[in-house]
């Protein structure tokens, strides 16, 4: 019943092999095991793209994985792709985002490259996550296609045309580790199945509207400023905007070997972006936010770094993290990695909650 493009349940690769579930395919059970996830959980309160805010309706991570996972389906469905590995990978694309979103992203970005980590993205460590941090350092052993997509699905960086690229494990581990070592390698990354492609564009459709809601709900935008020659296209509230998109994104990919959006479209999702990331995004944090916030992680890592080396058992990296991770973890991890990995897990509140005890 899939199209010939879909990728097959037969054609799932794990990094470690293990015995077949009775009942659940491959990426059924990679569904399973991302939710069932500690780091799966702390979606619950991690910023989307407002921070600091009383108001309960305002999007945080966990509502947007399942956003992205909704869309992504409904594409995946007609378009008769396997919406298991569809599902996977939307809840796990973004299990790798870090306390104040891009924002933490960027400051923890540069305390990586300072202590010789490298390029910290969060789509590389939503792998990590899965492979390296997950079940006490153990991993999750997920399939290299769910892995693949999440590292590929950066909705960042749209394109009008998605075409997926075949990869072997070692394709994928090149991608993966030159990461780390090139600034702008997550740039060329492109998914190796189709399932992959339609994750990426849907995290896009997912977060714009739905940014735009909150931003009128906090007072951020009005919606008489939305751009009108965008609006008469694709709609003015998120319902619209995701039917279009989604309407769009169907009608031109159907029976198709990529995944495509009308020219015509696809100019208003880059118009619609930027207007968002002039008046939304740019202003969704303040200069005395963006200073606290970077004062609170580079405050937690030089503790935390200091806490390993001086081996301070009561520390917090300690007792939440360490203490509970496996010998392999623990010998092959250096001390600055292990920092990053505890610090990129925190949620917004206990990061917050953590500086406020180390510096009280």
């Amino acid at each position: 019943m899939l199209s010939p493009y879909a990728c097959k349940d037969e054609s799932a690769i794990r990094l470690k092999e293990e015995t077949k579930d009775q009942y659940r395919t491959d990426f059924f059970r990679d569904i399973d095991r991302i939710i069932y996830s500690l780091s799966y959980t702390r979606y619950i309160d991690k910023t989307q793209v407002f921070s600091f805010n009383e108001d309960d309706h305002i999007t945080k991570r966990m509502i947007h994985v399942q956003l992205v996972s909704k869309i992504a389906r409904t594409i995946g469905r007609n378009l008769k792709l396997n919406e298991d590995l569809i599902e996977a990978a939307a809840l796990g694309h973004d299990l790798g985002h870090v306390p104040f979103g891009h924002v933490g992203e960027s400051i923890l970005n540069e305390i990586s490259l300072n202590h010789g980590e490298g390029y910290f993205n969060h789509n590389i460590e939503s792998v990590r996550v899965l492979m390296n941090i997950e079940q006490n350092g153990k991993g999750r052993n997920i399939t290299l296609q769910v892995l693949d997509a999440i590292m590929c699905h950066n909705g960042e960086l749209p394109m009008d045309e998605y075409t997926p690229v075949p990869k072997t494990k070692e394709d994928f581990f090149k991608e993966y580790n030159n990461s780390y070592k090139e600034k702008n390698s997550i740039k060329k990354l492109r998914p190796m199945t189709l399932e992959g492609c339609v994750v990426r564009i849907s995290d896009i459709i997912a977060y714009i509207g739905k940014d735009i809601e909150d931003a009128i709900r906090l007072g951020v935008i009005k919606k008489e400023e939305l751009p009108k020659n965008i609006t008469k296209l694709i709609g003015e509230d998120n319902r619209s905007i995701v039917n279009t998109f989604v309407s769009d994104v169907i009608k031109n990919s159907k029976d198709k070997p990529y995944i495509k959006m009308s020219k015509q479209v696809f100019n208003a999702l880059i118009d619609l972006k930027e207007f968002n990331t002039n008046n939304i995004y740019l202003k969704a944090n303040t200069k005395d936010q963006m200073k606290q916030y970077e004062t609170m992680f580079k405050t937690l890592f030089e503790q935390y770094e200091s806490d390993i080396k001086e081996e301070r058992k009561e520390s917090e990296i300690y007792i939440h993290f360490l203490n509970d991770m496996c010998r392999d973890y623990l010998e092959n991890t250096s001390v600055c990695r292990k920092v990053i990995d505890f610090i990129a897990g925190m949620t917004d509140d206990y990061m917050k909650s953590c500086f406020t005890k180390m510096t009280r």
